[in-house]
């Protein structure tokens, strides 16, 4: 039986930074964007998700598949200096290695992500994705995110322009329910 978890990275154990290299390598060459088109060096992608946990905006949450972690998903915050915009907070990096889709990990992330941002008070939760990523935009939709606009310029491809949406939803804050 396999077995789905997802929990907050504050450091990575044994092979967690392998495990998530490997992973975004893969997805990438699956064409998930991450903003890479093709792999960086693996020095690149270890340096990255080490920066991630050092910034303080920033929560890094893994999901693991049997133990092996093979996606995640980060909360950003807004930094000090945003003082009007500091009731939301966005979604980052968001993705599954393509072989560890289909186990709902994708969407657990998702509602774990929400749970941290109600957690810490914000009241909306934003995102985008590429509009050639079907599968994010279907799980984004079904979680209950709207749509707030569409840019025809999101991204640049294998030399062409790719589109992206742009979405939002609007949280029930912990904070308001006490």
């Amino acid at each position: 039986m396999t077995s789905i978890a997802v929990e907050k990275i504050t450091g990575f154990k044994g092979s967690d930074l392998e495990d998530l290299c490997r992973a975004t390598e893969d997805a990438i060459r699956d064409g998930i964007g991450f903003n890479w088109v093709t792999p960086p060096l693996r020095e690149t992608l270890e340096a990255y998700w080490k920066g991630v946990l050092v910034v303080p905006q920033r929560t890094l949450l893994g999901g693991r598949l049997d133990g092996t972690l093979v996606g995640s998903i980060q909360l950003v915050r807004p930094s000090r200096n945003k003082e009007t915009s500091a009731f939301a907070c966005e979604v980052e990096a968001h993705f599954i290695a393509p072989w560890a889709r289909g186990h709902g990990l994708a969407k657990a992330m998702l509602e774990a992500a929400e749970r941290e941002a109600a957690k810490d008070g914000f009241a909306i939760i934003r995102l985008s994705v590429r509009e050639t990523q079907e599968r994010a935009l279907a799980i984004y939709r079904e979680a209950g995110y709207k749509e707030w606009g569409r840019l025809p310029y999101y991204e640049y491809v294998n030399a062409q322009m790719v589109a992206g949406y742009f979405f939002y939803k609007k949280l029930e804050p912990v904070t308001s329910l006490i």
